[in-house]
């Protein structure tokens, strides 16, 4: 039974620290994206994408794939600047935890085991840049479905920081039905070679 209630007590003890570790996470990312409409954005681009896939002809496509490049630009020159912002942070702040689950103090515990949030905000940033530039010389349908991928992995990254990779990744499949290994394979092949090697240690 004192082992029992030992269990209780430890696993009640880390739920509380994970919380609070959670929370002070949630509210330093979210201070910095309170700045921008990044969300807004994000949004109605992808709702964009889907319009202009729906239509039946290609001049119907082509006006929205128009009408939604202020909109990329929009979000890239955001990203951007969100980045930059960002990079301000602490660098012990913007660690974050490599390992599945959350456990307390882990990205101070184990520094070995965590990568930087601010290197990994510039990754995306210059990810959905070079979309919007279209580096790639892609369709229109090619570069929105790297875009959509580009946008994901981002917001993926933002859920692994202020939670865990495991949460992290519940979400996106659960939103957007869409496994995080695809998303890494969708992005640009710079984007997927930069983000692997922070994510991996590299």
């Amino acid at each position: 039974m004192d082992i029992f209630i030992m269990a209780i007590l430890i696993a009640t003890g880390t739920f509380m620290l994970n919380a609070k570790e959670q929370r002070r996470r949630v509210a330093l990312l979210g201070s910095h994206l309170a700045n921008f409409q990044i969300e807004k954005l994000m949004e109605a681009l992808t709702d964009g994408y889907l319009r202009a896939l729906g239509e039946p002809t290609d001049e119907r496509r082509t006006q929205i794939w128009n009408l939604l490049s202020t909109t990329e630009l929009q979000l890239s020159e955001q990203l951007t600047r969100l980045a930059a912002d960002f990079s301000k942070v602490d660098e012990v702040r913007a660690r974050v935890s490599r390992l599945s689950i959350a456990l307390p103090f882990a990205d101070t515990l184990l520094p070995g085991f965590t990568f930087d949030m601010r290197r990994a905000l510039a990754i995306h940033a210059q990810g959905v840049a070079n979309v919007v530039q279209n580096t790639g010389h892609l369709s229109p349908k090619d570069r929105a479905y790297m875009m959509t991928a580009e946008l994901f992995l981002m917001q993926h990254t933002c859920h692994w920081y202020c939670k865990s990779k495991t949460i992290a990744s519940a979400r996106l499949l659960a939103r957007h039905k869409t496994p995080h290994e695809q998303l890494v394979a969708s992005v640009s092949p710079a984007t997927r070679k930069a983000y692997l090697a922070l994510i991996q240690g590299g």
